[in-house]
């Protein structure tokens, strides 16, 4: 199991009154239940005894219109559960699931209607270390404003739902927000600018995202586009044993995706990009008919300028439904899309199936726009994803521009 640092371990000790205005090493472990008052930046106030009682609505990464009906809420019992079960690949300390013995913040009080959706967004602004309390059954959570990330909370947030929380977004609100560049976030403490900073470490572990919206949420803003359940900016990612079904993002646009999951990084120096990559380890993405993700490109993952460590994981029934392409309006990379320079995908011990593009990569779509980058496929199995207007010829569901062909290690890759 990875390790927890030394500021969180001693967040669990620390007792103060407010939630605004602290640093991350100035929490308790406190369960968080009750409805209350509202805040513009998704803090909260404390109960007495310290207990944290609520949670505002959050503006910037906030909810999102999806433009039309919403359709009835997925529910998370009839999806598969996390990881393909043929995966077996060794999985490496740093993409291992974190320590959660010594939480920051309790969500709930043991019943499911004290797990509300403004605790979870008030414990996310605390930071830390967050675990649930919300009885002995699985319980839904359904936001209707956005859980924001602020990067002053120290350096790695870890959200553990004990694999019975799952998180919704109601199909219309964006599940998970973190970014580096929005100041409304607070610019991370330390050298260098709010791109390469390291930022926070985003672990999300034991947990389910269903019905995350980033629908209508401008491309090329703050808040930025795309990323359903988790839009992330900067920092880190590591998802660890989860499941993301029904998530979407915006239907059109050419660089805009991740039904699921969007990261974007803006790393300069040589090697910065692959020595940060996003750890995808054990965990489903769809699964089966009619729990898929969608976006305009990735619909389940997108990044620019990002690498992927992907493990144990299931990819299927994702789409990307836009058309025209990088010059139209999206349609490439059914489950992943990868865009950037020197990044760095690989796929190991996992499925890809049934996903599908109406133009390139109904599997995956990697672009190494200066040819420095690198795609492994090892022990893995990719079939049914079927050719949409191009792809790389011998790649069925691929388009590939790398420095090299994609390296496939004792895996098949089917039509």
């Amino acid at each position: 199991m990875g390790s927890i640092s030394s500021a969180v371990r001693a967040a669990a000790l620390v007792t103060v009154a407010t939630v605004g205005g602290c640093s991350s090493d100035d929490h308790t472990t406190a369960p968080l239940g009750s409805d209350g008052g509202s805040s513009d930046n998704g803090g909260g106030s404390s109960s007495s005894g310290g207990a944290s009682s609520s949670s505002g609505a959050s503006s910037s990464g906030g909810a999102s219109s999806s433009g039309g009906s919403t359709p009835p809420p997925t529910n998370p019992q009839d999806g598969l559960p996390a990881g393909y079960p043929d995966g077996h690949a060794t999985i490496p300390a740093a993409g291992q699931a974190e320590d959660v013995s010594s939480p920051t913040t309790i969500v709930g009080m043991g019943t499911p209607a004290s797990c509300t959706g403004d605790a979870f967004v008030a414990a996310v602004a605390m930071g830390g270390v967050i675990t649930f309390n919300c009885g002995p059954d699985p319980v839904t959570i359904v936001l209707t404003s956005t859980a924001k990330v602020f990067n002053d909370k120290g350096t790695k947030l870890v959200i553990d739902g004990g694999n019975k929380v799952t998180l919704s977004g109601g199909g219309t609100t964006r599940i998970l927000y973190m970014a580096t560049c929005d100041k409304a976030q607070v610019y991370p403490p330390g050298p260098g600018d709010c791109n390469t900073n390291p930022g926070v470490q985003l672990v999300v572990q034991n947990i389910t995202f269903v019905d995350g919206s980033a629908k209508g949420i401008p491309d090329g803003t703050n808040n930025d586009g795309g990323g359903g359940a988790i839009h992330a900016q900067g920092g880190s990612l590591k998802v660890v044993n989860s499941r993301f079904f029904n998530n979407i993002c915006d239907d059109l646009g050419s660089d805009v995706g991740g039904g699921a999951i969007r990261k974007l990084d803006y790393l300069v120096a040589s090697g910065a990009g692959p020595a940060r990559p996003v750890w995808i380890v054990n965990s489903t993405f769809g699964g089966k008919a009619g729990v898929g993700n969608s976006c305009a490109n990735g619909g389940a993952l997108s990044s620019i300028g990002v690498s992927w460590n992907i493990l144990n994981t299931l990819l299927s029934e994702n789409t990307a439904v836009g058309h025209g392409a990088n010059s139209g309006q999206g349609g490439n990379g059914g489950a992943i899309y990868n865009d950037g320079n020197e990044i760095v995908l690989d796929i190991t011990s996992s499925l890809l199936e049934n996903n599908k593009a109406n133009e390139g990569g109904s599997a995956v779509f990697f672009v190494s726009n200066n040819k420095t980058g690198s795609i492994t496929i090892q022990d893995s199995i990719t079939r049914n994803n079927p050719a949409g207007t191009f792809e790389t010829a011998g790649l069925p569901g691929f388009y590939v521009i790398a420095k090299a062909p994609a390296q496939n290690i004792n895996s098949q890759i089917l039509r």
